[in-house]
C-alpha cells in the first residue's frame, strides 16, 4: 500500500503538466494568422486584364510579399513562441522527470530506509533475542559454573578431610611404627639381654656340667674300676658257690662247662641253662646251681645290673 501512494503523487502531477502543456499551445496558436488566400479577381474577359495597370500589378505584389513576409514573421514568431513553449514544456517535463525522479528515488530511499528500518527492527529484535540467548547462556553458564565452583568447593573440602583424614591415618601409623620399631627395639633389646644372660648362663651351666662331667667322668672311671671289682668279687662268690655245690666226678676233671643264670635282685636264680661244654660237667653244673637256689649279689643297682644276667663258665677243682 505504501508503494502505491509513493506512485499516484507522481504521476497526477506529471498528467497535470502535460495537460497544462497542450493548453498554453492551443491557445498560443491563432487561426488568424493563417495566409490569407489571395484575392481572385471576378471573372472579366481577358481582354479587360491585359490592360490592367502595371502599377496595380507591382502594388498588389507587394502586398502579397507583405502579407508572405508577416505571415513569414508572425510564423517564424509562432513558431519561435512554440519552440519557447515546447522548450518550457520540456523544461517542465524534465522538471517533472527530474521531481518524479527525485519522488522515486524519495520513495526508494524512503522504502530502503523502511527496508532498513524493518531490517533493522529484524536485527533488531534477532540480536533481542541473541542477547536473551546470550543471557539466558550467561545465566546457565553462570549457574553452571557455581555449581562447578560449588562441587569444586566441595570436593576441595572434602579432599580437605580427606588429606586430613590421611595425615592423621599417616601419623597414627608411623606414631604406631615408632612404637613398633620402639617395642621391637625393646624386644630385641630384651631378646639380646635375655640371649646374653641365657648364653652366660648356658656357658656357667656348661662350665659347671662340663666340671660335673669331669667330675662325674672321673666318679664313673672310679665307679666302673669299683664296679668291676664288686662284679668281679661277686662272680667270684658265685663260682665258688655253684663249686661248693657242684658233684664232682674223677671223670670230671680237665673239664669244663658255660652256662648262663639270671638272677633277681635278691640272688634267687630265675633261670639257667647250659651253653656249651662238657655234657656230664654242665649237668653237674645245672644241678648245683638248682641246689643253691639262691646266688650271692650285690644290693648296688649298677653291680646288679652287671651281675643279673651271667655267663659263667665252670670247672671242676
Amino acid at each position: 500500500m505504501a508503494d502505491k501512494s509513493n506512485f499516484t503523487v507522481p504521476l497526477g502531477i506529471s498528467a497535470a503538466v502535460h495537460i497544462g502543456a497542450i493548453v498554453v499551445l492551443a491557445l498560443g496558436v491563432s487561426f488568424d494568422d493563417k495566409p490569407k488566400p489571395m484575392p481572385v479577381a471576378a471573372s472579366a474577359p481577358i481582354v479587360e486584364a491585359v490592360v490592367i495597370d502595371q502599377k496595380m500589378v507591382n502594388q498588389r505584389v507587394e502586398e502579397l510579399k507583405k502579407q508572405r513576409e508577416d505571415a513569414a514573421r508572425k510564423e517564424k514568431a509562432r513558431q519561435k513562441e512554440l519552440e519557447r513553449k515546447a522548450q518550457e514544456a520540456k523544461k517542465a517535463r524534465e522538471l517533472e522527470q527530474q521531481k518524479i525522479k527525485q519522488l522515486e528515488a524519495e520513495r526508494k530511499r524512503k522504502e530502503q530506509e523502511t527496508k532498513k528500518a524493518n531490517d533493522a527492527a529484524k536485527a533488531a529484535k534477532l540480536k533481542q533475542q541473541q542477547e536473551k540467548e546470550k543471557a539466558e547462556k550467561a545465566e546457565a553458564l553462570r549457574k553452571q559454573k557455581e555449581q562447578e565452583k560449588k562441587a569444586a568447593e566441595e570436593a576441595a573440602k572434602k579432599a580437605a578431610e580427606k588429606r586430613k583424614a590421611e595425615e592423621a591415618a599417616a601419623k597414627k601409623a608411623e606414631e604406631e611404627r615408632k612404637r613398633k620399631e620402639e617395642a621391637e627395639r625393646k624386644r630385641k633389646a630384651e631378646e639380646e639381654r635375655k640371649r646374653k644372660e641365657a648364653a652366660a648362663k648356658a656357658q656357667r651351666e656348661q662350665e659347671m656340667a662340663d666340671a660335673l662331667a669331669a667330675e662325674q667322668a672321673a666318679l664313673s672311671k672310679a665307679r666302673q674300676r669299683q664296679v668291676v671289682s664288686e662284679v668281679q668279687k661277686y662272680q667270684a662268690m658265685i663260682r665258688a658257690t655253684i663249686q661248693r655245690n657242684l658233684v664232682v666226678d674223677p671223670s670230671m676233671q680237665g673239664k669244663s662247662c658255660r652256662v648262663f643264670i639270671r638272677l633277681a635282685k635278691d640272688g634267687f636264680v630265675i633261670a639257667s641253662q647250659t651253653l656249651d661244654g662238657d655234657q656230664v660237667v654242665c649237668r653237674a653244673a645245672k644241678a648245683a646251681i638248682n641246689k643253691a637256689g639262691k646266688l650271692p649279689v650285690s644290693s648296688e643297682a649298677d653291680v646288679y645290673e652287671k651281675l643279673k644276667e651271667i655267663n659263667l663258665t665252670v670247672s671242676p677243682e
